[in-house]
């Protein structure tokens, strides 16, 4: 297959106008002649090059804002995958991955906590009134924690709170903070019924393992329920 040469006509001009240059019996009309095709030829090639060349910028653009949106795409999808639809708190495996980490290089306190009786208020009131609880508690717990520490949703109506570097009787304490947060006032969203929780704490050394962190505030979670609920049980 023959290559296309895509300056075949200006070549032809270039070569020509050299020849007549070259030549020393060359007149005055084959000069002109031959500086009209140089002329006509390079200004049809700057007009072909600046054609290209606002192709190019084009096509730079469009690429560049194909991958602007690649990449927000990459970021939402990484956010989705890390974090409860319903809350927009961590969901429970970024929340094993995120306390895991922590691990690696300091200590951890791990507060669980659990709405009482969830299911009497979706019994009650329907699914969506209890959605709109859980979404309302999550607000609480980001208000009471004003920014300290990590929020995740680890099942239907069990919270965690990652707290690095802090002691079992200061986490303790941040967790009694959150159960008055959120007896504290009637929710917005169910005004005529209490919202209560329980709680569990843990506290583990760094290089701990979360598993056991987690197993041990569960027992204390169960065992605030199993104390009356609305309370905090700390489990070292």
């Amino acid at each position: 297959m023959t290559d296309v040469d895509l300056f075949e006509a200006e070549a032809a001009a270039l070569a020509r106008a050299s020849q007549v240059l070259q030549s020393p019996a060359a007149d005055v009309v084959h000069y002109r002649d031959a500086l009209e095709q140089l002329v006509q030829n390079y200004g049809q090639l700057m007009r072909q090059s600046r054609r290209l060349i606002s192709r190019s910028d084009r096509t730079e653009r469009e690429l560049n804002a194909l991958n602007a949106r690649l990449q927000q795409l990459s970021d939402e999808l990484d956010y989705k995958a890390r974090h409860d639809n319903l809350t927009g708190a961590l969901n429970r495996g970024a929340v094993f991955d995120a306390a895991r980490g922590i691990l690696e290089d300091s200590a951890l306190s791990l507060i669980v906590l659990d709405i009482d009786f969830f299911k009497r208020i979706n019994d009650e009131f329907g699914h969506p009134a209890g959605d709109a609880v859980i979404r309302e508690l999550v607000q609480r717990l980001r208000q009471g924690l004003q920014g300290e520490g990590l929020i995740g949703r680890v099942g239907g109506e069990e919270f965690s709170v990652l707290l690095a570097d802090m002691p079992l009787q200061a986490a303790a304490r941040v967790a009694q903070d959150i159960r008055q947060a959120i007896i504290g006032e009637p929710f917005a969203c169910l005004p005529s019924h209490p919202v209560t929780a329980s709680f569990g704490v843990s506290w583990s050394a760094a290089g701990g393992d979360f598993e056991s962190a987690y197993a041990r505030a569960d027992e204390a979670l169960y065992r605030a329920k199993r104390g009356g609920r609305n309370r905090v049980e700390s489990n070292g």
